[in-house]
């Protein structure tokens, strides 16, 4: 059986800062219509900056939908036109005051692919150096160093929970231990 979807028909339900949300009709691949929500995002960055001692530059940012502060690598949307490359950069920058001689890409991944179009790219800054950081005025965030080898087992022993925070950690380091 073929399993993809076809759009028939789309209607934009909210039209919001960071989201928008859409109700298409749709064919399934059985021939039948039925109906998905879904919320059009236009992508993020994540890095994971490791200084030069082995240590993780994170940050502890307040997330409203859980009422709660979390611990997560520098982020950020992406902003109409922007390449994620340069987003990243800039991210990192922003939130860390860090800028890096070295930068890989470790790929991207899908937070929720049955209901958002977001894609999150993940990069890996090394050779670090310290700058100013240049928040936005709506951007509160306080930096936290740990050692890459803890923040694994943080991960693993469920402490750390924003999930592009723990992909990106457990890609790179696979990739920095291999």
């Amino acid at each position: 059986m073929k399993l993809e979807e076809t759009k028939l028909s789309s209607t934009e339900i909210f039209d919001g800062v960071a989201i928008h949300l859409y109700r298409d009709e749709i064919l399934l691949p059985n021939g039948n219509k039925g109906v998905r929500e879904v919320i059009r995002h236009p992508g993020a960055v994540c890095v994971i900056p490791i200084t030069e001692d082995g240590d993780v530059i994170f940050v502890n940012q307040f997330r409203y939908a859980f009422n709660k502060v979390t611990l997560e690598i520098p982020a950020g949307k992406l902003n109409p036109g922007e390449n994620h490359y340069e987003c990243g950069l800039r991210e990192l920058e922003e939130e860390t005051g860090c800028k890096t001689d070295n930068y890989r890409y470790l790929g991207c991944m899908y937070p929720t692919p049955a209901y958002c179009s977001e894609i999150i790219h993940m990069y890996l800054a090394t050779e670090l150096s310290k700058g100013e950081q240049k928040l936005d005025e709506d951007e509160f965030v306080d930096v936290e160093k740990m050692p890459l080898s803890d923040a694994v087992k943080e991960i693993m022993n469920g402490n750390i929970t924003d999930g592009k925070t723990q992909t990106a950690i457990l890609k790179a380091y696979i990739y920095l231990n291999k």
